[in-house]
């Protein structure tokens, strides 16, 4: 049976890729070929018949706070960090155009020769006829991650469901990479994860999800099929509700 033959539970979902994730085996920038397979894997879930948000990091060329704590005025190095953002994101609706897509890329800060400025109800708008839709430049204020940004979109277009794609398939209780005792977590609350301080998402992020019901699932982008597992229901990853 076809994926396209397949009933999908959650019918919009947004997804946060970290910056991170485009690198591929570089050192910073965007690989190519992950870009391509991650438009793939998107394009697929697309298909099915979901309708599609992302909010991207910009991990792969430099953090805000990492730019302050270096000496730079924090606000300015978070404008820098939200401008890093619309790359990846103009990057990402390439690919997505590409393999015949249509997408939209939207900006919470005003740069509109490039792409469309934020505004919730044409957002939505977009879904409803099945363009992807890429929020860019976080939330448009500084101090405020691009985690928050994803839990605050997901929360204002009524999505089914927040998935945070990383390198790891989950949450652990210690890092995976250094401690090869960790054990992967198959659900949490979101009350244990703030507790335990255990970095799925920045604590604003988190409470922005409990305080609206938005259920979240972390897992490993790097891993095929996982988007549209998760996407027919089935367990993938660490479910945070």
């Amino acid at each position: 049976m076809s994926d396209t033959q397949v009933e999908i539970r959650f019918k919009r979902i947004l997804l946060k890729l970290s910056g991170e994730a485009l690198m591929g085996d570089t050192q910073s920038g965007i690989d190519p070929l992950i870009l391509k397979r991650i438009a793939g894997e998107i394009k697929e879930l697309s298909d099915a018949g979901a309708e599609l948000a992302i909010v991207i990091g910009a991990g792969n060329y430099f953090r805000g706070s990492g730019l302050a704590a270096s000496g730079i005025d924090r606000v300015t190095a978070d404008h820098m960090g939200m401008l890093a953002t619309i790359i990846n994101s103009l990057a990402l609706q390439d690919a997505l155009e590409q393999l015949g897509m249509y997408a939209r890329v939207m900006s919470a800060i005003k740069i509109n020769q490039i792409c469309e400025d934020y505004i919730r109800r044409r957002a939505i708008r977009h879904l409803e006829k099945g363009r992807i839709v890429i929020f860019a430049a976080g939330t448009g204020n500084p101090f405020f991650t691009t985690d928050t940004a994803a839990s605050l979109r997901a929360v204002e277009i009524n999505a089914n469901l927040l998935i945070k794609a990383t390198k790891v398939d989950g949450v652990y209780s210690a890092d995976p990479v250094r401690d090869k005792s960790a054990v992967r977590y198959q659900q949490l609350g979101y009350d244990e994860v703030i507790e335990r301080k255990l970095g799925v998402m920045d604590t604003t992020a988190v409470v922005l999800c409990r305080e609206n019901s938005m259920p979240l699932r972390v897992l490993d982008m790097m891993k095929p099929g996982t988007l549209m597992r998760v996407a027919r229901g089935l367990d993938e990853g660490t479910l945070v509700c």
